[in-house]
């Protein structure tokens, strides 16, 4: 036999608020024409820091990263719903701020926060490099290979 559903069984639903604003509504024609919305600048500077910690040098890359990864996401206050910027709008901030100093005032400030907690003492400084010969004067390049060239074959004829 068939019975009635119980009244008391909880239903879950996604709904999408976009879906229930009707499509000739005036409020949408009024938000048609206002351009993207706007991006936090601070979401947008811990993007950076994201790829330069974790060596992620494309804009492309970074941005699937942050589209997978949990962790990014919670870094930078994403929910698992929200879409992360694209690289066309990374790529732009980026260009943006070129030429400003806003970098090395976040750097400073960094230090110096880093500075007040004892974590550095700003008394030694390290670099780490690599030193490569570089192949930047090719005809240079030749004259030393050709020399070499050269200094093994005198021997041989001079006996001649």
């Amino acid at each position: 036999m068939l019975r009635d559903r119980p009244q008391t069984q909880s239903e879950l639903e996604g709904v999408c608020i976009d879906e229930l604003v009707p499509s000739d509504h005036l409020l949408r024609k009024v938000d048609r024409h206002n351009g993207r919305p706007a991006l936090n600048p601070t979401l947008m500077f811990k993007l950076l820091l994201v790829g330069y910690l974790f060596g992620i040098r494309s804009e492309r890359q970074l941005n699937r990263e942050v589209q997978i990864n949990v962790a990014y996401r919670w870094f930078l206050g994403l929910n698992l719903t929200n879409t992360a910027p694209d690289a066309s709008t990374l790529s732009q901030n980026r260009r943006r701020f070129n030429d400003s100093d806003v970098y090395q005032q976040i750097f400073d400030a960094v230090v110096v926060q880093t500075m007040k907690r004892n974590l550095v003492s700003g008394t030694g400084l390290y670099t780490d490099s690599t030193h490569l010969k570089a192949n930047a004067n090719k005809g240079k390049w030749v004259k030393a290979q050709a020399l070499s060239e050269w200094q093994a074959y005198e021997p041989k004829t001079s006996a001649l």
